[in-house]
């Protein structure tokens, strides 16, 4: 049985007009995804599942934290995630997972693989800039980073086109 088979709901099966699970998220979770970026986390999901009249609405509850990479030092830091997010899906003829608002799975099958989308609402949860906290970073590659800002900074200040130098005694009058 593959690691991603607990994240498959067989909706179609479902005998309650209620349901709850909950997964616990590590690091061989990502593994298991194909063209996950990310590799390391430690998160748990908990899911209510609603059955009313033809939709199914799904709300996933996530918290924990997973490992990125600092913006500035390159140094790897834990992001905190938590996030709540909301999914519908319906069963139709053809699986139609195109919709943001609604997810269509196939009625034939019935069964909703989970596991990609806790993903991406875990890749949305993260903030686009990923940085330590003030003093946490790694002090060594900031201070490299700031001799080479300081250095570029000066390099472009001492060097002016002549073209450009012309320009300066022109002294334009209205």
């Amino acid at each position: 049985m593959s690691e991603l088979e607990t994240y498959k709901i067989d909706l179609k099966g479902m005998k309650e007009d209620q349901m709850a699970l909950e997964y616990d998220l590590d690091d061989q979770f990502f593994a298991s995804l194909d063209g996950a970026q990310l590799e390391h986390g430690a998160l748990h999901v908990s899911v209510s599942i609603r059955k009313t009249a033809g939709l199914f609405e799904l709300l996933l509850h996530t918290v924990g934290t997973v490992t990125v990479i600092c913006d500035l030092c390159l140094d790897d830091m834990q992001q905190p995630i938590d996030t709540e997010n909301r999914l519908l899906v319906k069963l139709g003829a053809e699986t139609d997972m195109e919709n943001d608002e609604l997810i269509t799975v196939s009625e034939d099958k019935g069964v909703l693989d989970l596991a990609w989308f806790i993903y991406e609402f875990i890749v949305l949860a993260i903030p686009i800039k990923h940085v330590h906290a003030p003093g946490k970073c790694n002090h060594v590659m900031t201070q490299k980073l700031e001799e080479l800002s300081a250095a570029r900074s000066s390099d472009e200040a001492e060097e002016v086109d002549p073209r450009w130098s012309v320009l300066k005694t022109l002294n334009i009058k209205d």
